[in-house]
C-alpha cells in the first residue's frame, strides 16, 4: 500500500512538473513568441522609439489627463445612439445590463455646455465685438468703414456666412456629420459610463470588424484571401506609407479597446451589487499571444503606439487652437482651472523630442496625392458610420468618440496649409480629441501592468517548481 501511494503521488507530481514545464515553455521571457516581444525599439513608419513612449505616457502626459478628463468640460459627451445602422439591417441589441448606457437627465448637465450647443456664438460675442473694435482702430480709414459695415450685418446674413463656414469645415473632416436635429442627441457622463467588458461578443462584434479591415482598410497588390491573410504584417509592409499608417491606426485602435476590455473585466459579481473589476490576465493572452492570433498579437500591441504618436502629433499642432478655447462650462472658477491644465498639458507635449512626421504623406504628383487623400478620408468616414453597427450601446458610444477623436487628430494634421488659419474644433471635437487620446494613453499603461502580472505569474511557476524539485 504503501509503496502504491508512493507511485501515485510520483506520477501526480510527475504530471505537474509536465503541465508547469509546458506552461513555462509558452510564457517564457526568452520565448519569442511572447505578447510582448514586439514592443522594443523602433515604432513602424516613425522616429521614435517604444521605451521613449511607454516612459514620457506613464509619468507626464497620463497623470495630466486623468485629472483633466473629470471636468465637466470633458465628461459630458453629447452623442446619438439610437442612429441606425447604414450597411445592414440591425441583427439585435447587446440584452446585458452591462450593455447598458445611462443618460443624464437635462438637470445635470452644466448651462455652459448646453448654451454652447444651442448658441455657439452667444458666449464669444462681448469678447470678440471688443477685439474686433480694437483691431479697427488700428487699421486705415477704408478699412475701418468696412469693419463698421459688419457690425450692421442681418442675423439672417452672418447665419448665412456661418453655414457657409460649417460648409467648408466639412470638407476636411474624417467622421460622419453630426446630427442636426438636437433631439436625436443625448448627453452622456463618461465618468458613470466608463469603457469596459460588457459581454458583447460573437457574430455581430466580428461583423463590425470584419467590415472595418476586409472592406474599408486599404488592400495590398498582391491578391489575398480571408481576414486573417490580410491582416498579416507582410501584407501591410507591402503597402505605400499612406495605406500602412490606415492600417495601423485602425489596428492601434482595435488593440486600444481590446486592452482596456481586458483591463476592466469583470472578475467577481461581489455581494450586494459591489462588483469586482480588474485585469483579466487570460484574456489579455486570449486576445494578443501569437499562438491565438496566428503570431499577429504583438504586432497589432506594437501598432497601438502608433495611434498614440499620430493623436500626440495632432494635439501638438493644434496647441494654437487649443490655448486659445475658452472651455467653457458655466463656473468660472473650473473653466479658469481647465484652461491652466490645458496649457500645462500642451506645454509638456511639446518637449516631447520625436513626434509623428506627417508631412511624409501624400507626397510625390499633387494629382494622385490628392486622389489618395480623399480615399483615405472617405474610408475613415466609413469606419465611424460602422460605428452605428454595434449592437451593445455602451461599446457603440466608446467606439463613436474614440472614432471621432481619431477622425478629429487627422482633420488637424491634414488641413491644407490655405484652409490652416481658418481650422476650427467644435466643442464635440475636442471633448473626442482628448478623452480618445486619454484611452490611447490608459492602454499604454495597462500593457506595464499586464507584463508585471505575467512575470509575477511566471516567477511564481518557476518557485512551485524549485519548491518540488
Amino acid at each position: 500500500m504503501r509503496i502504491y501511494c508512493l507511485l501515485i503521488t510520483g506520477l501526480l507530481l510527475g504530471a505537474a512538473h509536465s503541465e508547469a514545464q509546458n506552461k513555462r515553455d509558452n510564457n517564457s521571457p526568452d520565448d519569442p513568441d511572447q505578447c510582448f516581444c514586439e514592443l522594443s525599439g523602433q515604432v513602424d513608419d516613425c522616429d521614435c522609439k517604444i521605451e521613449a513612449v511607454f516612459t514620457f505616457n506613464n509619468l507626464q502626459i497620463k497623470p495630466r489627463l486623468n485629472s483633466l478628463l473629470e471636468r465637466d468640460y470633458f465628461k459630458f459627451y453629447k452623442v446619438n445612439l439610437d442612429r441606425p445602422c447604414p450597411f445592414w439591417p440591425d441583427d439585435g441589441s447587446c440584452a446585458f445590463e452591462s450593455c447598458a448606457v445611462c443618460p443624464c437627465p437635462e438637470e445635470e448637465v452644466p448651462c455652459g455646455l448646453k448654451e454652447e450647443q444651442e448658441e455657439p456664438s452667444t458666449k464669444y460675442s462681448a469678447e470678440q465685438n471688443a477685439a474686433d473694435q480694437e483691431s479697427c482702430e488700428e487699421t486705415g480709414t477704408s478699412e475701418r468703414h468696412l469693419g463698421a459695415l459688419d457690425t450692421t450685418i442681418s442675423k439672417k446674413d452672418q447665419a448665412a456666412f456661418e453655414t457657409w463656414q460649417e460648409h467648408d469645415d466639412a470638407l476636411m473632416d474624417f467622421c460622419q456629420p453630426q446630427d442636426e436635429d438636437p433631439s436625436s442627441m443625448q448627453y452622456v457622463d463618461l465618468t458613470i459610463n466608463p469603457e469596459r467588458y460588457t459581454g458583447y461578443k460573437g457574430k455581430s462584434p466580428r461583423r463590425i470588424w470584419n467590415s472595418i479591415y476586409k472592406e474599408n482598410c486599404f488592400k495590398p497588390e498582391q491578391e489575398v484571401t480571408g481576414y486573417g491573410s490580410f491582416a498579416s504584417n507582410k501584407f501591410v509592409k507591402s503597402m505605400c506609407l499612406e495605406k500602412r499608417a490606415f492600417y495601423r491606426l485602425i489596428s492601434g485602435l482595435h488593440s486600444s479597446i481590446n486592452i482596456h476590455l481586458s483591463a476592466k473585466y469583470l472578475l467577481n459579481e461581489g455581494k450586494l451589487g459591489q462588483q469586482l473589476w480588474g485585469h483579466n490576465v487570460e484574456e489579455f493572452k486570449q486576445r494578443f499571444h501569437p499562438k491565438s492570433t496566428r503570431g499577429e498579437g504583438p504586432i497589432r500591441l506594437k501598432n497601438l503606439f502608433f495611434t498614440y504618436l499620430v493623436v500626440l502629433r495632432a494635439i501638438d499642432k493644434a496647441a494654437p487652437i487649443l490655448e486659445n478655447e475658452k472651455y467653457y462650462s458655466g463656473s468660472t472658477e473650473e473653466d479658469s482651472d481647465v484652461r491652466a491644465a490645458i496649457k500645462n498639458l500642451l506645454k509638456t507635449v511639446r518637449t516631447f523630442p520625436n513626434h509623428f512626421n506627417e508631412s511624409a504623406m501624400f507626397q510625390g504628383d499633387s494629382h494622385q496625392a490628392h486622389l489618395l487623400m480623399e480615399e483615405f478620408r472617405t474610408h475613415f468616414r466609413n469606419v465611424s458610420k460602422i460605428m452605428d453597427c454595434v449592437g451593445c450601446d455602451k461599446c457603440r458610444l466608446w467606439g463613436k468618440l474614440q472614432t471621432q477623436g481619431l477622425g478629429t487628430a487627422l482633420k488637424i494634421l491634414f488641413t491644407p496649409a490655405s484652409r490652416r488659419k481658418t481650422l476650427r474644433l467644435k466643442r464635440q471635437e475636442i471633448v473626442a480629441l482628448f478623452n480618445g487620446f486619454g484611452r490611447l494613453s490608459s492602454s499604454v499603461k495597462h500593457l506595464e501592468e499586464f507584463r508585471a502580472m505575467i512575470e509575477a505569474e511566471q516567477n511564481g511557476e518557476k518557485r512551485i517548481q524549485n519548491r518540488f524539485f
